[in-house]
């Protein structure tokens, strides 16, 4: 690739990157004005609650894709990415995530189970993990039946944080797969696999004597549907 090449190829990602921000400030806005409108409303307005609900969900959704975007054009997992590791408690991480999702999951209908101890502290990137839970739930949000489950805890040393559903589990192919799903594209679900890249990258980043975080898709769990499971050391 000549230079020219190279700077043209540059010029294009920027614009690209640009352009991804300013729609996630406007998703960011159309977002938020439909939280407050559900947040207001009851489901005795009529139809119209369940459409809000869904445009909700949508935009959810495509903000996720967005911030996702644009924290891999940062270069998310390299090592001038402003990675911030720090003691936190669990009880403040559950509560931001619980935040952030209450109104969706109750104008869908669906309860959040959170089963975590709120004193353990451990270190972690705020603002990553947060964002792979989030993706989680709002992914589970489209295929649980009526239940979501939020369960963090120590396993063999790491902190496992599993988001669970009762809905019917990733398919076979999806789970023989793996992580390595996050690569591919699927036209009839209209997964790009973003979500998995992206969290198995800040899985990737943390690190701790000698090990690193982890990915992994299962089914079973307490509700015995799919479950997403990050593992940091």
């Amino acid at each position: 690739m000549t230079t020219d090449d190279t700077s043209g190829a540059n010029d294009l990602f920027l614009f690209l990157a640009s352009t991804a921000h300013d729609m996630k400030n406007s998703i960011s806005v159309l977002s938020g004005t439909l939280e407050s409108l559900l947040d207001d409303a009851t489901p005795a307005i009529g139809p119209a609650y369940p459409q809000m609900a869904r445009a909700l969900y949508q935009t959810k959704r495509l903000n996720d894709n967005l911030m996702q975007l644009l924290a891999l054009y940062k270069q998310v997992g390299k090592p001038d990415y402003p990675f911030d590791m720090q003691p936190l408690a669990v009880g403040h991480l559950v509560d931001q995530v619980v935040a952030a999702e209450r109104v969706l999951l109750k104008s869908r209908g669906i309860a959040l189970d959170v089963d975590a101890d709120p004193a353990l502290v451990w270190h972690f990137d705020e603002d990553l993990i947060i964002g792979v839970l989030g993706h989680a739930i709002n992914n589970a949000v489209n295929y649980t039946v009526d239940r979501i489950r939020l369960a963090i805890a120590v396993v063999d040393g790491c902190l496992e944080l599993r988001v669970e559903d009762n809905g019917g589990g990733y398919p076979a192919a999806m789970l023989e797969e793996g992580v390595s799903a996050a690569s591919s594209v699927n036209f009839m679900t209209n997964s790009t696999g973003l979500g998995l890249y992206f969290s198995s990258e800040v899985a990737r980043m943390h690190k701790h004597r000698g090990r690193c975080g982890a990915l992994r898709l299962e089914n079973g769990g307490a509700l015995g549907g799919g479950c997403f499971v990050l593992t940091l050391p």
